[in-house]
C-alpha cells in the first residue's frame, strides 16, 4: 500500500500550495488521539474546489495556516477499520462533505449537517474546513473517512461505468445535493417560477435541480457575464445584476409579474449591491432582495454560506455575521426560510441514480473542468477571478484517463 501523500494546503490569505502530507491514519490526532476503527482510508479519485474553500483562501474566515483543504471527495476504499462491516476494499464511494456519526439524535433525524459527536466545539463537521473539528481535507491523494458504513455512499455500478460518469458523480459530495437542497426547501415543484441568486457552481447546480424538480422558469442573477452565459446554455433566463438594480422590474419583464414562487440564495455573505452604482459589498443584499421578490407564503432556500466570524467584513456587525435583514418583510409575507448546511445524505442516493440513469447532466451544466493536483493553486486563482468552471482535481490522473 502507498505510504506517501500530497495535498493542497492553505498558507494564508491568497496563498495555497501543494505539499507533502502525512499518510492518512485511522486516528485523529487533532481530537485527543481519537480512534477511528469505524473509518476507512480512500484513494482519492476526484476532489473539487468549492466556493466555500475560496472564502477561506480569500482570508474571509478564521482558517489557520497549514490547513489541508477539500471537502468534496470521491474515492476508492483501500483500507477499512476493524469495526467496518459493509464497506469493502475496492468500493468506489461518494463522500458527503458533512461528517456524521449516524448515532446521535440529529443524525437519526437526518440532520447530518449538525451531527453532535464529530466536532468538540459545536454541532457539525466537515473535511478540511475552518472550525469543523480538525478533520483533514480531501484535496489530496489519500484521505481518511470516519464512520465509513454510515458516511460512504457506494456507487452501485461497474468500474468502467463509474469512471465514465465520474465528472458527474463527483458533484454528489456537495454542490449537487446543496443546490438541490436549496431548490427543494424553497418548494420548487412542477410549474414553479424560481429565482436563483448566483451563477457560480452551486447556483448552476441549483438551477439544474430546479429543472429536475419540474420548474417552468428558472431565472439566474449574477454580475459575471461568463457565468450567466453558462446558465443560459442549459435553458435558464438570466439577469445581469451589474446593470440592473431593480430586480423586481427585471422579473416582471420576463414573467409578466414582479415576483417568483420560490427563490434560492446561492451567494452567501460576500454578496455585493446590485446595479452600476452598487458601491461594493453588501452582505444582506441577497437575503433582502429575495424577501422582496418572493410571493407571499413563498419559500426561500439559503444554502449560500454565512459565517459567525469574518475578518474581512465591511463593518463590526458583518465581522460576527450580524446582518441588517428585513425580517419584518419576511414575517409580513409569511415566508418560510431554510438555512444551514445541506444534509447531503438526505439527497445523494437519489441524485446518484439520476446521474447513473442519464436523467441529468450536472457536469455539463456546471462546466466541470478536470485539472491535475499540481494545478490546484492555478485553479483557485482562476476561480477567484470568476471563471465559469467547476474545477475537479484529479490526483492520480484517473478521471482524465477515463475521459
Amino acid at each position: 500500500m502507498a505510504n506517501t501523500n500530497r495535498g493542497v494546503v492553505y498558507e494564508g490569505p491568497g496563498e495555497v500550495r501543494v505539499e507533502d502530507l502525512d499518510f492518512p491514519e485511522l486516528v485523529l490526532h487533532e481530537q485527543n488521539e481519537r480512534k477511528l476503527n469505524h473509518g476507512a482510508i480512500l484513494k482519492t479519485i476526484a476532489t473539487n474546489i468549492c466556493g466555500s474553500d475560496q472564502h477561506m483562501v480569500r482570508g474571509r474566515t478564521t482558517a489557520p495556516a497549514g490547513l489541508t483543504l477539500g471537502h468534496e471527495i470521491t474515492g476508492e476504499v483501500i483500507e477499512v477499520g476493524s469495526d467496518v462491516e459493509f464497506i469493502k476494499k475496492g468500493d468506489i464511494c461518494s463522500v458527503p462533505f458533512n461528517i456524521a456519526c449516524g448515532r446521535c439524535r440529529n443524525c437519526k433525524e437526518r440532520h447530518t449537517g449538525v451531527c453532535e459527536n464529530v466536532n468538540p466545539a459545536r454541532a457539525g463537521a466537515a473535511y478540511g474546513y475552518v472550525d469543523m473539528g480538525g478533520w483533514h481535507g480531501g484535496q489530496a491523494e489519500y484521505v481518511t473517512v470516519p464512520y465509513a458504513d454510515w458516511n460512504l455512499l457506494k456507487i452501485p455500478a461497474d468500474r468502467d461505468t463509474v469512471m465514465a460518469k465520474m465528472r458527474d458523480l463527483t458533484m454528489l459530495s456537495d454542490i449537487f445535493p446543496t443546490g438541490y437542497h436549496g431548490a427543494y426547501t424553497a418548494g420548487v415543484t412542477t410549474g414553479s417560477t424560481v429565482y436563483v441568486a448566483g451563477a457560480g457552481p452551486v447556483g448552476l447546480a441549483c438551477a439544474t435541480s430546479c429543472f429536475l424538480l419540474g420548474a417552468a422558469v428558472v431565472i439566474v442573477g449574477d454580475m459575471n457575464a461568463e457565468r450567466l452565459r453558462q446558465a443560459r446554455s442549459f435553458g435558464c433566463e438570466t439577469i445581469d445584476l451589474s446593470q440592473h438594480a431593480d430586480l423586481a422590474d427585471q422579473l416582471e419583464q420576463i414573467l409578466g409579474v414582479p415576483e417568483v414562487d420560490a427563490s434560492v440564495d446561492c451567494v452567501g455573505f460576500e454578496a455585493r449591491g446590485h446595479g452600476p452604482e452598487s458601491g461594493g459589498e453588501r452582505p444582506a443584499t441577497v437575503l433582502n432582495s429575495l424577501m422582496d421578490i418572493t410571493r407571499a407564503a413563498g419559500r426561500l432556500g439559503i444554502p449560500g454560506l454565512y459565517v459567525t466570524g469574518d475578518p474581512g467584513g465591511v463593518d463590526e456587525n458583518a465581522r460576527i455575521g450580524q446582518l441588517g435583514i428585513r425580517i419584518g418583510l419576511g414575517w409580513a409575507k409569511s415566508h418560510v426560510i431554510t438555512t444551514g448546511q445541506c444534509p447531503v445524505m438526505r439527497y445523494n442516493r437519489q441524485l446518484m441514480m439520476a446521474i447513473l440513469h442519464d436523467r441529468v447532466q450536472i457536469a455539463r451544466n456546471v462546466n466541470a473542468t478536470v485539472i491535475p493536483l499540481d494545478r490546484a493553486p492555478e485553479g483557485y486563482e482562476e476561480f477567484d477571478k470568476g471563471a465559469a468552471r467547476k474545477y475537479v482535481i484529479d490526483p492520480h490522473g484517473l478521471v482524465g484517463a477515463a475521459s
